[in-house]
């Protein structure tokens, strides 16, 4: 694999054919499967037995839950706890598919590296959020984009913007992680090269070897803690974006 981009390529394990429509079980699809799985022996191994003095699975599951809890706490109030759920669930999947992606293996793969995956969950937040607002203000909701107490010409100005920037949260929401974890996975496949090329070369292979591999060391780090860090914008974001449609203003 030289090319940097053919770790991104989607293969058929189970194709499956419906008429028109292409419904085959994908690497993206396994490994989307195995994210689910691990996040479900995490969780069931975490609660299968609560104690009162909690032990470490437990308080692992715990912690992330507060730390879910707490983020809806700070941004939406006691009312959002009701979504702490559906955050919850956001957050650990996308962890556990960045995460999973970085297994140093040939046969890993990043699902959330591909636009369809994270726009599909980006368009569920959206969906969810403008669900909430009309179930809650019903055509109130719309009160969202009007600035109070503005010159009216203004006003139908800056409404338009709102409106729009409101329409684009999905695509910067999906694009945001996309793009993070491909840059990021296109990196440490380009100084994987070199230190296979540089440690080849004939004179000095050690020396040319090692300073590639140091990045690579660094960069690998590095992703982790992006994988982390996307993780939790994204799980952040739709929460802010809840609290558009539970407080408006």
């Amino acid at each position: 694999m030289a090319n940097p981009m053919e770790q991104f390529e989607i293969k058929n394990i189970i194709p499956i054919q419906y008429g028109e429509y292409d419904l085959s079980f994908t690497n993206s699809s396994l490994w989307m499967t195995l994210a689910l799985l691990s996040v479900s022996i995490f969780l069931f191994i975490g609660t299968a037995k609560p104690q009162l003095v909690p032990g470490r699975w437990q308080a692992s599951v715990e912690y992330l839950y507060d730390f879910v809890r707490k983020m809806l706490d700070d941004n939406v109030g006691l009312e959002g706890r009701k979504f702490a759920p559906l955050i919850f669930s956001l957050f650990i999947f996308v962890l556990a598919c960045n995460m999973l992606g970085m297994i140093p293996w040939v046969g890993s793969f990043t699902s959330t590296s591909h636009i369809s995956v994270t726009l599909g969950l980006a368009m569920l937040v959206f969906i969810i959020v403008c669900v909430v607002g009309f179930w809650k203000h019903g055509f109130h909701f719309f009160s969202l984009f009007w600035p109070k107490d503005t010159f009216f010409p203004l006003a139908v100005f800056v409404a338009c913007i709102e409106f729009l920037s409101f329409l684009s949260r999905p695509f910067t929401l999906a694009i945001r992680l996309f793009a993070n974890m491909t840059a990021g996975h296109v990196l440490l496949k380009v100084f994987g090269t070199f230190v296979v090329s540089l440690g080849l070369f004939s004179d000095l292979p050690f020396v040319l070897g090692l300073l590639p591999l140091s990045v690579t060391i660094a960069l690998t780090g590095l992703e982790v803690l992006i994988a982390v860090v996307q993780a939790y914008v994204f799980a952040l974001l739709a929460s802010i974006y809840l609290n558009d449609a539970i407080n408006l203003h």
